[in-house]
């Protein structure tokens, strides 16, 4: 894949969540909602301030983040769905 997000944004593969719940009743397509994990595929190179500096993004690729409900843009690339969105969109980086 040969897409690189602009300034502060951040390309994203969903992570999808599991097919059954904790009591094992199975959740049929219809009824999911989209995930709000995903991992970072691709980051842009950093917003710029008022004086042209360009600040680096905390993310990188790689990280499993957790990101708002009606955030970003889907869009797809070579037959994949995937998400670019704005760093200050992502809510938080899931530690390993």
């Amino acid at each position: 894949m040969a897409l690189r997000p602009l300034h502060d944004r951040v390309l994203l593969r969903r992570v999808e969540s599991d097919e059954k719940t904790k009591g094992g009743i199975i959740i049929p397509d219809t009824a999911k909602e989209k995930p709000q994990e995903g991992e970072v595929v691709a980051v842009g190179p950093g917003a710029r301030d008022e004086t042209g500096r360009v600040t680096p993004l905390d993310v990188k690729a790689g990280d499993r983040v957790l990101f708002g409900k009606w955030s970003g843009t889907e869009i797809k690339v070579d037959g994949e769905d995937l998400l670019i969105l704005k760093e200050a969109d992502i809510l938080g980086v899931i530690a390993a």
